[in-house]
């Protein structure tokens, strides 16, 4: 690691890298090698690699780690959403009422759904959508409400719930950045009509690739399971339509399944980490970590701060001279969904909140492939940025202008 003493000391102004490899900000941890390659030898000992025994047991162990009756796994977090929103969303009703501040294909997903999303703000304090927001956007036309927490904390559940059950419109949640949390005592996944998680290998269960459902509605997950495997129902039956190939095969299965034993032992790695953060943002200006209810058992798996407005810098300048040092921050969810192109329909009114905090939010390095020693030394670079604040802005102008 490489300290900054002199502006061109930068690497984005000619100097050395900070860091010789990438600091990401991805989770990116690899479970027990020997324990997977165990739980791989047996669908290699049955000659089974797809619906067989090992997506069972993760089934039933996610069940069990979410408190819910049913799980049902995919063979990724986006259709996993896909086909809970086709299998929720009221018929005759085309428009799904969502947060803009979120996961940048989310829109596409609900377009290929056939819905049309209808953007909501979100509250300041959470980062997420509430009842309030949600609530000028429900009409005659609103098929289903998609409640999406964010990296810290959760959205309004309570709120959701009771705005969707007096509309009597169906309420899923995405969940994907909320493995490990509890709500007041009851673990996520057990709320609305069924939550959404990733099991992608930036997220907490690394399975490679793929995702779930959670939910105590038998008939759900009844249908979701034959949607994800063709809408098969035994060798030539098509018992459901809107089937497609989103099977979970084995060999994920066993990868996540190993990332599942390790997955108290990575909290308290992600705790340690977070924690570092908290004590050495405290002792800088103008940078706000958000903080994690600890309450409610966060997984930490992801970091999150706020430019504040005594920070010398723009959001984006402090991520591009970060970049260049091999800190691969990276601004969170930016740009909003309502500013992008789409060439589909959708509805967006005003959303102030959004646009502001859109421009303010960042995620620093995280996870596995970062120490508690590469997050002090981003924050001396941080300090280090601060204090040549308008000398590193004039050289970036002065860039942009050749």
């Amino acid at each position: 690691m490489i300290n900054k003493n002199h502006i061109e000391d930068l690497a984005l102004f000619g100097g050395a890298r900070q860091f010789s490899t990438p600091k990401p900000t991805s989770n990116l941890v690899r479970p027990d090698f020997e324990k997977f390659l165990g739980y791989s030898r047996t669908f290699i000992e049955q000659h089974q690699y797809t619906n067989g025994s090992l997506v069972k047991l993760l089934e039933q162990r996610l069940a069990e780690f979410h408190q819910v009756k049913h799980c049902v796994a995919f063979s990724s977090g986006f259709w996993a959403l896909a086909l809970a929103i086709k299998a929720l969303a009221l018929k005759g009703k085309d428009e799904i009422v969502m947060p803009s501040f979120t996961y940048r294909r989310m829109a596409d997903i609900a377009a290929w759904t056939k819905l049309k999303p209808h953007f909501c703000d979100m509250e300041e304090a959470t980062l997420a959508n509430s009842a309030a927001t949600v609530r000028p956007c429900i009409n005659n036309n609103t098929a289903l409400i998609l409640g999406v927490h964010p990296i810290v904390n959760f959205c309004d559940i309570d709120g959701l719930a009771a705005l969707a059950k007096e509309k009597n419109i169906p309420l899923l949640f995405d969940s994907v950045e909320s493995v490990y949390e509890s709500y007041n005592g009851k673990k996520i996944g057990c709320f609305g009509a069924a939550e959404i998680f990733s099991m992608g290998a930036s997220k907490l269960v690394n399975g490679f690739e793929g995702g779930y459902i959670t939910t105590n509605n038998a008939n759900l997950a009844a249908q979701l399971s034959l949607m994800r495997d063709f809408g098969f129902q035994g060798q030539d039956k098509v018992a459901v339509s809107g089937g497609l190939n989103a099977r979970l095969n084995e060999v994920h299965a066993a990868m996540a399944l190993a990332g599942l034993d390790d997955l108290e032992d990575q909290v308290v790695r992600n705790r340690d980490r977070y924690h570092t953060y908290q004590r050495l943002l405290a002792t800088l200006d103008g940078i706000r970590l958000l903080e994690f209810d600890e309450s409610q058992r966060p997984g930490y798996k992801n970091i999150v701060v706020e430019v504040l407005e005594d920070w010398p810098l723009s959001r984006d300048d402090t991520v591009r001279v970060l970049n260049a040092e091999m800190i691969l921050a990276r601004a969170y969810y930016t740009p909003p969904l309502h500013r992008k192109r789409m060439d589909y329909p959708y509805i967006t009114a005003e959303l102030p909140v959004t646009d502001r905090l859109a421009e303010r939010l960042i995620l620093p390095p995280c996870g596995h492939l970062v120490s508690n020693e590469d997050i002090a030394g981003i924050v001396e670079l941080l300090k280090f940025m601060r204090a040549n604040a308008v000398e590193i802005t004039q050289r970036l102008r002065t860039k942009e202008m050749q």
